[in-house]
């Protein structure tokens, strides 16, 4: 069996599960479903299918920066900041702050794509 056949047989319930996932996204926007209905629905064919668990170690399979960007992505740092900033946004949103809101989380992403390449960069160099 080669590699490839290999791969595809022991990740076939992820492949699965992202291929519905890709569907389901585009029909739903095709059809205009309610956006929180799509998103409970990816989720939870994600979280049956293994997809995301696959998606972290299909990351760690790329040479050399791959097992470190999967190592900060589960640092639980990493999701306590990003957990945070998703409940300072919804009491912000419900206060009237929403254009706030998005700037705030640009500077969230940007700390946490920082995190990242400062940890890649530190281990490499």
């Amino acid at each position: 069996m080669n590699k490839v056949a290999r791969f595809i047989s022991n990740y076939r319930n992820a492949i699965i599960a992202w291929v519905v996932i890709i569907v389901l996204i585009d029909v739903g926007l095709y059809l205009s479903v309610d956006k929180s209905i799509l998103a409970f629905v990816v989720v939870l064919v994600g979280i049956v299918g293994q997809a995301f668990g696959a998606l972290v170690t299909w990351i760690a399979l790329v040479p050399l920066v791959g097992p470190m960007v999967a190592h900060v992505l589960s640092l639980p740092f990493i999701w306590i900041l990003n957990g945070i900033g998703y409940l300072a946004s919804i009491i912000a949103i419900k206060r009237g702050y929403s254009k706030d809101v998005l700037n705030y989380r640009i500077i969230t992403i940007t700390l946490l794509v920082g995190i990242t390449l400062g940890y890649i960069l530190g281990k490499v160099i």
